[in-house]
């Protein structure tokens, strides 16, 4: 099949187009750009011409650059892989696009995939394993798998994951360039990785709990995002923790009123069981601050309430370090993506009160009540430890439930690229 060619113009259309921002000529496309907001209007022309059964295109012109052959790459990607776009311009900026469509097209294919299909311990050994083969001996990992949790007192991601067949597990990897052993580690990376989220006892309604396979989100995009990074020439030590497993009921599920005692010895009433992530994280966060790392950032597919405040075209943050926000804001600006800081004060940590545990993990109301992704990321606080620099990043943006104007339906890979231009900054 022919390659379509793709070209952007400044020049207004005209002839039989009317209102349209596409025309036609031939095998080729025109995208006609106006005087505001020109990579949304890239990206949805993408989806315009894809939806028209356009599978293989070619980027010509002198107009393109990487952010807007980058935006019409995230139109025109579905979640079906049969299509192919050819890039323009210099080599490195060729080898750029590459480097980022490979990443995000992996944290996709991994976020798509069918919770049947990826198990705790396949999300841990997948990423893994992608990872490895970029890394080669830079890369060495290790996963710690069922009961062997609470030998590490891993006691969060054991407790969300004991009700399924399949065990929970957690993937701590190294990824060290420098050959020293001693090596400081920069960063840690913590994703979750929760395979399918039924809600657990505090089941989800059939609706909320279809597209649960997103659920680790977090764990893809934070495995994306240094792979793209150690394929870019990342020569700093890097530490990534998933918390893997599978939300489910059974007799041996975790269950309402339980009190999980953390490693931190921060204790902690279960009074909803669909408000699982932030109880994985604990353990990822308490590990990644273990490694000595000067900056952990967290990932994760987290809470409706971040959607509902930034909606789904940016990613909801939060740190106690004002640098740290700023740091996220510009790295995002730097690749186009799309960030927004959300409040996080020290007395969020006591939004989610219980009389039996230092905290609960939620609070007793639907969706968690009011600045329920501040009281989330409160929480997280708790596992911190006080001298460490910390992002959370709450993935309003990762996943499209129904196909639209900008995306289609499925994974967006929306922080891969922030997070990975953080890690080499």
């Amino acid at each position: 099949m022919a390659f379509m060619k793709v070209t952007l113009t400044h020049e207004a259309i005209s002839g039989p187009w009317g209102a349209s921002d596409i025309s036609f000529s031939g095998e080729q496309a025109n995208i006609h750009l106006g005087v505001a907001q020109p990579l949304r209007q890239v990206q949805s022309a993408a989806r315009k011409l894809r939806s028209q059964g356009i599978n293989q295109v070619t980027l010509i012109g002198d107009v393109w650059d990487v952010h807007s052959q980058w935006a019409f790459a995230q139109g025109f990607a579905t979640a079906k892989p049969a299509f192919e776009i050819q890039w323009t311009g210099s080599e490195a900026d060729k080898q750029l696009l590459t480097n980022q469509f490979d990443a995000a097209s992996f944290a996709k294919a991994l976020t798509n995939d069918t919770p049947e299909n990826v198990s705790p311990m396949n999300l841990a050994t997948r990423a893994a394993d992608w990872l490895k083969a970029i890394g080669g001996d830079a890369v060495t990992y290790n996963i710690i798998e069922g009961q062997a949790l609470l030998e590490h007192k891993w006691v969060g991601i054991h407790a969300v994951g004991r009700g399924s067949e399949r065990p929970p597990a957690m993937l701590e990897l190294d990824y060290n360039p420098t050959g020293d052993d001693n090596a400081e580690v920069a960063i840690a990376l913590v994703g979750k990785g929760i395979t399918f989220d039924s809600g657990g006892y505090s089941i989800k309604p059939s609706e909320g709990m279809l597209t649960m396979k997103c659920d680790m989100g977090g764990a893809a995009t934070v495995t994306g995002a240094l792979g793209l990074a150690i394929k870019s020439g990342l020569n700093k030590r890097v530490k990534l923790f998933l918390c893997c497993a599978e939300n489910l009921i059974s007799g041996h599920a975790y269950k309402l009123g339980d009190i999980l005692t953390y490693k931190n010895g921060v204790t902690v009433e279960v009074v909803n069981t669909d408000a699982e992530g932030r109880l994985v994280l604990a353990d990822g966060l308490q590990a990644a601050c273990e490694s000595g790392a000067k900056l952990v950032i967290d990932a994760a597919t987290l809470t409706g309430a971040a959607m509902m405040a930034v909606g789904s075209n940016y990613n909801a943050i939060f740190s106690p370090q004002a640098e740290t926000l700023n740091k996220a804001q510009r790295c995002a600006s730097q690749v186009a993506e799309h960030v927004w800081p959300l409040p996080l004060d020290p007395w969020h940590k006591d939004m989610c009160p219980s009389p039996y545990a230092d905290t609960a993990n939620s609070r007793p109301v639907k969706g968690g009540g009011a600045g329920g992704a501040s009281n989330a990321a409160g929480f997280l606080w708790r596992f911190v430890s006080d001298d460490v620099n910390w992002l959370h990043m709450d993935l309003a943006a990762a996943f499209e439930n129904n196909h639209g104007a900008m995306w289609s339906a499925g994974a967006t890979a929306h922080g891969v690229l922030t997070i990975s231009q953080m890690l080499q900054e």
